[in-house]
């Protein structure tokens, strides 16, 4: 569903060209005709000052909602790598890559505003831990698939792209896991 992220899934892309001249692309190919004309490179995870930047909002929304400071900086990670300008394929937006009817259900009114978005994000997390019981898998491939997807399958379902995502926001989640929570106890709260 989401494009703004890297994945560790296989996203080498073949061609082929057809006796009309037409080009063909895919990261599947079904026939021996398309060749090899790139091949992904796996993506390093880097942090540097951009990522933390938004580190009082995330820890404020995370306050708020009672939602792990962790899974949302690691939600961020992997759908926009903190990019707040992200738009992805299907037109999620933002940092925390909201859909248009997620964003109007959880009040965020312009999903490129940061604090807007990840505010909206975290209420949505928040509602779908308490909807799944807190089963991290289940919320994050309602997250990524949709609630509807997650009902239909009786849980997680059978997408490469939503299984992705998982092990994704899991793997940043142990990470960030293992970072020292930022202090801003001497920054006056808003």
């Amino acid at each position: 569903m989401h494009l703004a992220h890297p994945s560790f899934s296989s996203a080498d892309i073949y061609k082929y060209v057809d006796e009309e001249g037409v080009v063909h692309f895919t990261n599947v190919p079904t026939d021996g005709k398309f060749k090899l004309v790139l091949r992904e490179r796996p993506v390093q995870f880097q942090l540097g000052p951009a990522f933390e930047k938004y580190d009082l909002t995330i820890l404020r929304a995370s306050e708020r909602h009672s939602v792990d400071y962790a899974l949302i900086k690691a939600v961020i990670k992997a759908e926009s790598n903190f990019n707040p300008k992200a738009i992805s394929r299907v037109g999620a937006k933002g940092l925390m890559q909201l859909m248009p009817r997620t964003a109007y259900a959880f009040q965020v009114n312009d999903s490129f505003h940061p604090d807007h978005n990840i505010e909206g994000g975290v209420r949505y997390l928040r509602y779908l831990l308490n909807l799944y019981q807190g089963n991290l898998y289940t919320v994050l491939a309602a997250y990524n698939a949709g609630e509807k997807a997650v009902f239909a399958y009786n849980g997680v379902p059978p997408y490469k792209e939503t299984r992705t995502f998982i092990r994704r926001v899991l793997h940043y989640f142990q990470h960030y896991n293992r970072e020292p929570r930022p202090d801003f106890s001497s920054q006056s709260s808003n």
